[in-house]
């Protein structure tokens, strides 16, 4: 479905488009229905990629939730590091409860570096839920490498990426992978992490990371039939903030255990805190759904209250392992708490990062 879909709201009336708000009791927190209506899912990503992934498993989720059963879709408008399809939310989305829009820190860096691709403002938008996620590092065995114990053969060979751009949420890859020490070659341009993957497939680039739930769908069959080989995941945070493995992949190194494989020490100083800043908005607080500015509270608690139903729902616990990793949804006051972490960093950090992007990478934010 196209993005065009959006002019046909060109004006907010509640009730003119099928939504129901009534008030049961003077006072009383309206009630909202979406019954017969279509739910559009916006994800700024090429289809197949981690985010894409994530709310197609969600997504079937939301209409059993959210009140009137609505039929939600998702519709994929990559571009521009996912710049494109956030500048379209903010631009034409209605404030009725009919779009909402799915996130990244691929769509974040560029907000966090003051990308001038950027016409979006978080602060615009209301966050009713965010879902923390890892990432894996895999490679081909053609480098040699037969397990994650074995990275240390990647040094000084010349190793290639598939990156949807500087300013996306593969900044912590290319953070991650300079420090590290590996010689790797950034190819800019790729439209999501599902573009990635297919350039792996196709033997194009030798070393690629998926999300959890990318990976777990897509990447998994790989390492199974001996095609990919998983080096590290990203990790996660524990509670004192420290860089621990992922829940979902506790039989994996994390980021830290394989620099300290390659380098016979832990990271440290002022390069591994600058990756640390956008690990932390990239990956615990990595993928958020937002409602767009001007939307009604009782819109906005109902879509909130679905998602909290969504998290106690059975089903939901049985089979989100196997698709978006074993992670929890977080709501209310813990959405917002990841909200303010992804979309926040401290001038200084951002200031780091900007001078390496346009010194080593030639990318100027102007």
């Amino acid at each position: 479905m196209s993005i065009s879909n959006f002019t046909r709201r060109t004006a907010l009336a509640l009730g003119a488009v099928g939504i129901t708000l009534s008030t049961a009791l003077p006072g009383a927190a309206q009630d909202v229905s979406f019954e017969g209506e279509t739910i559009e899912w916006l994800i700024p990503f090429s289809a197949g990629g981690g985010s894409d992934t994530w709310a197609r498993f969600l997504a079937p989720f939301l209409t059993k939730h959210l009140p009137g059963n609505p039929s939600v879709q998702v519709v994929n408008e990559p571009g521009g590091g996912s710049t494109k399809g956030a500048n379209l939310f903010a631009a034409r989305a209605e404030p009725d409860g009919l779009t909402i829009l799915g996130t990244s820190g691929s769509t974040q860096f560029p907000y966090l570096l003051g990308d001038p691709r950027v016409r979006y403002d978080y602060a615009d938008w209301t966050v009713v839920m965010a879902t923390p996620t890892g990432g894996v590092v895999y490679t081909t065995p053609n480098t040699g490498v037969e397990s994650a114990d074995q990275i240390g053969k990647l040094e000084g060979q010349d190793l290639i990426y598939a990156s949807q751009g500087a300013t996306s949420l593969d900044l912590v890859p290319l953070l991650g992978f300079r420090l590290m020490g590996l010689d790797v070659r950034h190819v800019f341009g790729f439209q999501g992490r599902g573009d990635g993957r297919l350039a792996f497939e196709r033997g194009e680039v030798n070393i690629d990371y998926q999300t959890s739930s990318a990976y777990l769908q897509n990447v998994q069959p790989l390492v199974d039939e001996g095609i990919a080989i998983p080096l590290f995941s990203w990790g996660a945070l524990d509670d004192d903030g420290n860089i621990v493995r992922d829940p979902t992949f506790p039989d994996m190194p994390s980021y830290v255990e394989a620099y300290e494989m390659v380098n016979g020490e832990p990271p440290s100083g002022e390069e591994f805190e600058a990756y640390k800043a956008f690990f932390v908005a990239g990956f615990p607080a990595q993928k958020m759904t937002f409602l767009p500015e001007g939307t009604d509270q009782s819109i906005i608690d109902a879509y909130k209250q679905a998602f909290v139903d969504i998290q106690a729902d059975p089903e939901f616990q049985e089979t989100k392992g196997a698709t978006i990793g074993d992670y929890q949804l977080a709501t209310g006051d813990a959405a917002q708490t990841l909200y303010e972490q992804g979309t926040r960093v401290r001038p200084e950090v951002r200031q780091s990062v900007v001078d390496l992007l346009t010194s080593e990478y030639d990318v100027t934010l102007d």
